[in-house]
């Protein structure tokens, strides 16, 4: 059974379809035989959910093919600028696809990184930030991050040197990175209190290799450090991401993809506690498609948000679908 057919399985009813929702993390790519462009993406989020305007964040597609390699991710932003600027048109309805871009640039060329990014804002006024990601573990079973960052990527002096470049030109980060790592997040966030930092996914808890079946104990881990990070102010959190393959919830091994419940009541301690260390103002709801398209559709995805704060009120909600994204992205 293909994707589609594999997700068509499940249809639920949206819950409060007329809630505005920027989405502020998503990719795009044509690659190895799998496509998701803009095509795709409108697909996704007009499946119900009022979603009116979206982030990209890089994936390490389309970079230049004749540039140098400091230089060939600006490659990537001229592309995804392209899809923006064809959903900006209005021929795609009113969804404004990409109306920021989060591209790549390696911070480790320290300050030398600023003619990168320079560059990357030439060539859009949608760039916003730049995500180095960081994902690093020793065991095999684990694949380390697309970027083969080196172990404690964070804290090198080069790096941090980018991060600098970063804040000079009011440009955000967006960490990726796993559980392990989010103490190393958390000396970054204090060291670079001028750069707005963005958790993605939860900071990556592990479920797989060396980390199956021990969720207990990760989250446990895992509850204490994220709330040691939510004491720096310049951090904000995405939530989302949580359903992907090494997450190790293994709903992309199912005969029928899950429910809007049960992705609730597999995960909803995470998002509980993440609400309750960073306040709504600084959450906010992601889909992390394609990636997590993998467990679940769109339209649930966003469904088991809903769900996750349907006591929440109505100024809360909007803050963790909409206001939060597009403040910190500058939407």
């Amino acid at each position: 059974m293909d994707q589609t057919s594999w997700l068509a399985q499940v249809r639920e009813d949206i819950i409060e379809p007329d809630l505005p929702i920027c989405d502020p993390h998503h990719h795009l790519w044509d690659r190895n035989g799998s496509r998701y462009l803009l095509d795709e993406l409108i697909e996704d989020v007009r499946s119900g959910h009022n979603v009116v305007s979206t982030v990209f964040v890089e994936c390490d597609s389309m970079f230049r093919a004749d540039a140098p390699a400091a230089l060939a991710p600006v490659g990537e932003t001229e592309f995804v600028n392209g899809v923006a600027a064809m959903s900006a048109s209005g021929g795609y309805g009113e969804l404004r696809a990409c109306a920021g871009i989060v591209g790549f640039a390696d911070l480790t060329l320290g300050s030398a990184v600023g003619e990168v990014l320079d560059l990357h804002l030439a060539r859009s006024d949608r760039f916003r930030g730049i995500r180095h990601a960081a994902g690093w573990d020793a065991d095999e079973r684990v694949r380390n991050s697309h970027t083969d960052p080196p172990k404690r990527l964070l804290g090198r002096a080069d790096f941090r040197a980018g991060m600098k470049a970063l804040a000079e030109r009011a440009l955000s980060f967006d960490a990726w990175l796993y559980h392990t790592q989010i103490p190393e997040l958390t000396d970054l966030a204090r060291a670079c209190p001028d750069v707005t930092i963005v958790l993605d996914h939860f900071g990556g808890p592990l479920g797989i290799g060396p980390y199956e079946g021990r969720r207990e104990e990760i989250f446990a881990r895992w509850r204490d450090d994220i709330a040691e990070l939510a004491g720096c102010p310049n951090v904000v959190a995405k939530l989302g991401g949580l359903v992907m393959p090494i997450n190790g919830f293994g709903f992309h091994k199912r005969e029928v993809p899950p429910t809007s419940d049960e992705l609730v009541a597999a995960t909803a301690p995470y998002y509980r506690h993440a609400i309750e260390c960073f306040g709504v103002e600084r959450c906010m709801f992601e889909s992390n498609f394609p990636v997590d398209k993998q467990s679940c559709s769109y339209h649930v995805l966003y469904n088991a948000f809903k769900k996750l704060v349907a006591d929440a009120s109505a100024d809360e909600k909007r803050q963790l679908f909409h206001d939060t994204a597009a403040r910190v992205y500058r939407i």
